[in-house]
């Protein structure tokens, strides 16, 4: 891969992955705007986040030369804590209904 394209392909990973990371915080803070499968989607979305991150990071390490993982890794720790809270908004969901 050209330097060229790894710096673009880590660039797109690791703004989708923030995007992805925001939109399900926002659910999580907002959790009345979806109105059927809220958890579920926020639960997808983190996890979107959290493969996005890693993927950046991976395709940074590998074929950036100066690459500066900050923001990618912000995005993996904003995916964990999606998926933090939507897992114990799923459980509870979970819970009820058994």
């Amino acid at each position: 891969m050209s330097a060229e394209t790894a710096h673009r392909t880590v660039r797109i990973l690791t703004w989708a992955g923030l995007a992805t990371g925001v939109i399900g915080g926002l659910l999580i803070a907002f959790p009345k705007a979806l109105a059927f499968g809220g958890p579920w989607v926020q639960l997808a979305l983190g996890i979107a986040t959290l493969i996005l991150a890693f993927r950046a990071r991976k395709a940074g390490i590998a074929d950036v030369s100066d690459f500066d993982g900050r923001l990618s890794l912000f995005a993996a720790l904003l995916g964990f804590g999606v998926v933090f809270f939507a897992s114990q908004a799923a459980y509870s969901l979970i819970a009820a209904a058994s």
